[in-house]
């Protein structure tokens, strides 16, 4: 068994962050390819993914080459989609080699029995949005998105997205963070075979030992702080790390493709 240790990110947002943080998170994923032995990511790698028939949007070329680059290293990258990228499919499986995974998932990572969810409509209460979440991951609304014009489609998910504003200070993340970490000491609770519970969505980065030993872990996000966790894999407790930045610069202005016309 490999010694090497399982690396989980989540929330990097590409495609409405500056050029530095991809650039960033593409240095992140080369160290991934030489140091991991698998790779999570957990939600909302991109601002918006949607897979058409035939049409990759371009903004995200050289992160899904990097992507491959990783899977051809010889690690195992399992996908789990967010809020924002929930539309995955063919292409990130068979092109670029990775496991789609719907969560809440619960699978073993570095020794541990994990439950994995992106953190998006967990637990009671918010029904707004639970009933949103089955709406847009109906096959049917799938398929009507489908037929528009994915620059429309790109313009329509720009509009909708709120991740500048989660990147110059979320009023509601410390509020979303708690219920999601209430969600997560539940589950450790009511199954004492569980080791670790994963999540991010909620922008704040954490790392809780509920009882000894078995830990609530949210993964941060990338619009701020480049947050990471690395299991190891001999069984020591979870890392909370940051991956340095190259240097500061400012959140970007929504640049979106003009409307099909």
């Amino acid at each position: 068994m490999s010694q090497k240790p399982v690396y989980v990110v989540s929330d990097t947002h590409l495609g409405a962050v500056p050029r530095e943080t991809e650039r960033a998170f593409r240095g992140f994923l080369a160290h991934v390819a030489a140091e991991a032995r698998s790779l999570l990511i957990n939600g909302d790698l991109f601002d918006f993914w949607f897979e058409y028939r035939s049409v990759i949007l371009r903004e995200h070329y050289r992160v899904l080459a990097a992507l491959a680059d990783v899977v051809d290293a010889g690690v195992k990258v399992w996908f789990v989609g967010g809020n924002h990228d929930a539309w995955a499919g063919s292409f990130l499986r068979d092109e670029v080699g990775i496991e789609l995974l719907n969560g809440p998932v619960e699978m073993t990572l570095a020794g541990r029995r994990t439950l994995v969810a992106h953190g998006d409509g967990v637990g009671k209460g918010d029904y707004k949005y639970r009933t949103l979440k089955t709406v847009i991951r109906h096959p049917v609304s799938i398929a009507a998105f489908r037929f528009l014009h994915p620059d429309f489609g790109r313009r329509i998910a720009g509009v909708a997205s709120s991740t500048e504003r989660k990147a110059e200070g979320d009023a509601a993340a410390t509020g979303r963070a708690a219920f999601i970490q209430n969600w997560a000491e539940e589950q450790l609770r009511a199954d004492p075979a569980l080791d670790l519970v994963l999540a991010g969505h909620a922008h704040v980065a954490a790392r809780v030992e509920v009882e000894p030993g078995r830990f609530y872990v949210n993964s941060g996000d990338w619009l701020r702080d480049y947050t990471y966790v690395v299991l190891p894999a001999a069984g020591g407790p979870p890392e909370l790390r940051s991956w340095p930045k190259t240097e500061p610069a400012p959140f970007p202005a929504p640049s979106l493709p003009p409307a099909a016309g």
